[in-house]
């Protein structure tokens, strides 16, 4: 039976929406065969779809030093019905960062420190300044990392 990678991306513009599609693309790697990835926009994402995870990428802009609203309305919305019946679920984060990121990490970490989540890389990906290329290679590398981690039974 196939696991499932929930991403839950914020893409409010074509840059944003790059990143996103970059992670898709590392989590559907051909030569990851038993991962079902399933694309939500925070809007979208449902406690139902965290219930269903095997593990979650979320995605977010730096608005005012801060999560986008959008996932921010996410986490209010899933926060108690996954509270007790998803902790331990594997998580990785990136962040669409115009300054350097840090009170958005802060604040997705928080929550999720909250709802006991257990990361899968070290530090949350902050693509930070001016938009480079380089940062849809970063974001291909995270959802590669968590789709082949879930499917070798790592995380």
């Amino acid at each position: 039976m196939n696991k499932s990678l929930l991403i839950v991306a914020h893409v409010p513009s074509p840059n944003t929406m790059a990143l996103r599609d970059a992670v898709v693309k590392g989590a559907s790697h051909p030569d990851i065969k038993e991962i079902d990835v399933v694309v939500r926009t925070p809007f979208e994402a449902s406690a139902e779809d965290v219930q269903k995870a095997d593990g979650i990428i979320l995605g977010t802009t730096e608005n005012l030093g801060y999560m986008s609203g959008a996932l921010k309305d996410f986490f209010d919305r899933i926060y108690y019905p996954c509270l007790e019946v998803k902790q331990g679920l594997p998580y990785g984060v990136y962040i669409r960062a115009g300054h350097d990121g840090t009170g958005t990490k802060r604040a997705v970490e928080t929550i999720i420190t909250g709802l006991r989540w257990n990361p899968v890389q070290e530090e949350a990906l902050i693509c930070r300044g001016d938009y480079k290329p380089d940062f849809e290679d970063q974001c291909e590398e995270l959802g590669m990392l968590m789709a082949a981690g879930l499917e070798a039974g790592i995380f």
